[in-house]
């Protein structure tokens, strides 16, 4: 006896790839990692430094800024124009702000490059003095 096999046409044919996938495409605090600057931060012989893990970019696309006691970095990654079969690399702008030290001097501040690593140095002096609270009289 013949066993006949039935084929049928599934509506949706990309159905079962998209589900194979699933895990993957839903793993959002993993892909948020490479959208962001990693960076790591310290105090070297007097000096605040931070570095920033900036692989692929070429110093130009690269922007270093220092106002009102916050460190900013900028990168841009543009992408090429040839036909791809594959692309897992990210295009576009990324940028990360820090806090800078209360002793931090926003006039010696320096920055270098090199080998996908961008390393900002800024010059510690004395400590600003705290903020002073003045006392509110109350009058009636």
């Amino acid at each position: 006896m013949a066993v006949l096999a039935r084929k049928q046409k599934f509506p949706f044919p990309d159905l079962p790839d998209w589900f194979e996938a699933f895990p993957t495409r839903f793993t959002m605090p993993a892909m948020a990692d490479l959208y962001t600057m990693r960076i790591e931060e310290y105090t070297e012989e007097g000096r605040y430094l931070v570095r920033a893990e900036i692989p692929g970019i070429d110093v130009k696309d690269l922007d270093v800024t220092v106002d009102d006691g916050l460190l900013t970095i900028t990168a841009e990654r543009t992408e090429r124009e040839v036909d791809k079969h594959r692309s897992e690399i990210r295009y576009g702008s990324l940028t990360r702000s820090v806090p800078l030290p209360k002793s931090a001097d926003e006039k010696d501040v320096r920055a270098e490059y090199a080998d996908g690593m961008l390393t900002v140095s800024v010059g510690l002096g004395e400590a600003k003095p705290e903020p002073k609270h003045i006392e509110i009289k109350h009058t009636t």
